[in-house]
């Protein structure tokens, strides 16, 4: 960034010593002309370890698939379009639940909610089986089941979060589990 960016004086007084973990978010954007899976397949192996490179987390289709649930009982087969644009945050604002519209309005009950559906969701897509996962799922798996399963079948995919599945990955199975209503 340094490197980039040479004349902002913020970036210039810090180096990579500075920082023990680095996590970066980006949309799947499949839509985009310079998308390219192989390169995001490349991007999430070298992006794989926050105290080195830095970890990457991807939200398919965008960071609006955090609110995009339509119905609880049926998060786990929502799934849209994603090599077309399909105005994914009018969509979601049009058939999401309006209760999830607005995150500053989120209490712990329905945080907890958005975050246990989408790791379920994470452990279907990768396991079959949507329940609350038993092990941390690396990024590049669920890349590549969202591949296999959706992506190339489909030109679609499962609607996913990257945020629920960072928290996981933070504070493991255990403590996850542990702050979670889980039914």
């Amino acid at each position: 960034m340094k490197e980039r960016h040479p004349k902002n004086k913020i970036l210039q007084q810090f180096s990579r010593i500075d920082f023990a973990e680095i996590y970066l978010f980006f949309d799947y954007d499949g839509h985009s002309s310079l998308a390219d899976d192989e390169k995001l397949r490349e991007l999430l192996y070298f992006f794989n370890q926050e105290t080195e490179n830095g970890k990457l987390y991807i939200s398919y289709p965008m960071v609006e698939a955090l609110k995009h649930i339509e119905e609880i009982d049926y998060f786990k087969d929502l799934c849209v379009k994603c090599k077309t644009n399909i105005k994914y945050k009018n969509l979601v604002h049009a058939r999401g639940l309006s209760h999830l519209h607005n995150f500053n309005k989120y209490d712990e009950i329905i945080w907890n909610q958005v975050i246990l559906c989408h790791l379920k969701k994470m452990n279907f897509i990768v396991f079959d089986s949507y329940v609350f996962p038993q092990e941390i799922i690396i990024q590049s798996l669920i890349f590549i089941k969202q591949l296999d399963k959706f992506i190339k079948k489909e030109q679609k995919v499962a609607v996913l979060s990257g945020f629920p599945i960072f928290l996981f990955d933070y504070f493991g199975v255990i403590q996850m589990k542990n702050k979670l209503i889980i039914n």
